[in-house]
């Protein structure tokens, strides 16, 4: 019997992330920062997310450490809050790239893709590649899972 098959998953890794960034908006939001939006009208203006939807987002981003947020003021207005990545949120990088590089590949409008992404030193095509922690490129097929500190079987019926 494969062990896998019947493994405990309420310590997905994979699930957990997406309680936090599973949603469209979520991401869209992200990709906007890394764009260089930061407040709170960019990201309504850009997105068309209804304002609640977008208001509660950004505060999980927040309470998640995945954003944070640093007071401005417009002279003759209010302070309001901007938002700015953390390194928590920058380490999402390389997940939000992978969702564009596969976008751009099988999702793009006939005309190519909407935005490209470029290295800013030597003006290259970014990709997003997979690495082992001794700097090899991985292929898929060479990837291989096994049970790790935390993996837990079923409980018996």
């Amino acid at each position: 019997m494969d062990a896998r098959l019947d493994r405990d998953m309420s310590n997905c890794s994979i699930a957990r992330t997406l309680e936090v960034v599973g949603e469209k908006w979520t991401i869209l939001i992200l990709r906007e920062v890394w764009y260089g939006s930061s407040r709170f009208g960019d990201f309504e203006r850009v997105l068309g997310c209804p304002r609640n939807l977008l208001a509660a987002r950004l505060r999980m981003l927040v309470e998640e450490g995945i954003l944070a947020t640093e007071t401005y003021k417009e002279p003759g207005a209010r302070s309001r809050p901007k938002y700015v990545i953390t390194p928590k949120g920058m380490d999402l990088v390389p997940a939000v790239m992978g969702l564009l590089q596969w976008g751009d590949r099988y999702r793009a409008d006939p005309e190519g893709p909407a935005v490209l992404t470029r290295h800013r030193g030597c003006g290259a095509h970014v990709n997003v590649h997979v690495r082992c922690e001794q700097g090899h490129s991985v292929r898929e097929e060479d990837i291989e899972s096994v049970p790790g500190p935390a993996f837990r079987m079923k409980a018996a019926e």
